[in-house]
């Protein structure tokens, strides 16, 4: 065989297995996604549902618990002068469905008020 023929065989060589390597079936492995870590499971519904209301010095709060769980409530009451007292009443037991009206008083003016809730235990 000539150089030439030589050479002319190994190209056609080279072409086949190329070709060949392009034929082949290749294997394509589907990417899995990482397993997502278990969902936590969600809270139980919890808490009375308060409304407030300030009528000069007077403050008024009616809390109704629709859930199972006993909501403990506290009024808490910010008086506006330096002199007078805040307050934060006694834990109130709320049972399912009921309704408790909590009150309490300033001196002169309200500051703010607001509801505390603490689970029973």
């Amino acid at each position: 065989m000539r150089v030439g023929q030589r050479r002319a065989l190994a190209l056609l060589f080279v072409l086949l297995l190329a070709a060949a390597g392009f034929a082949a079936p290749s294997v394509v492995r589907a990417a899995t996604a990482p397993e997502a870590p278990p969902a936590a499971p969600a809270p139980e519904p919890f808490g009375a549902a308060c409304h407030t209301s300030v009528h000069g010095s007077q403050v008024t709060a009616y809390c109704h618990n629709p859930y199972p769980d006993t909501d403990l409530v506290r009024l808490h009451t910010d008086c506006a002068n330096w002199w007078d007292l805040d307050a934060d009443a006694a834990a109130v037991g709320v049972g399912p469905g009921q309704t408790v009206r909590l009150t309490d008083r300033c001196w002169k003016d309200v500051r703010a008020v607001w509801v505390s809730h603490q689970k029973a235990r």
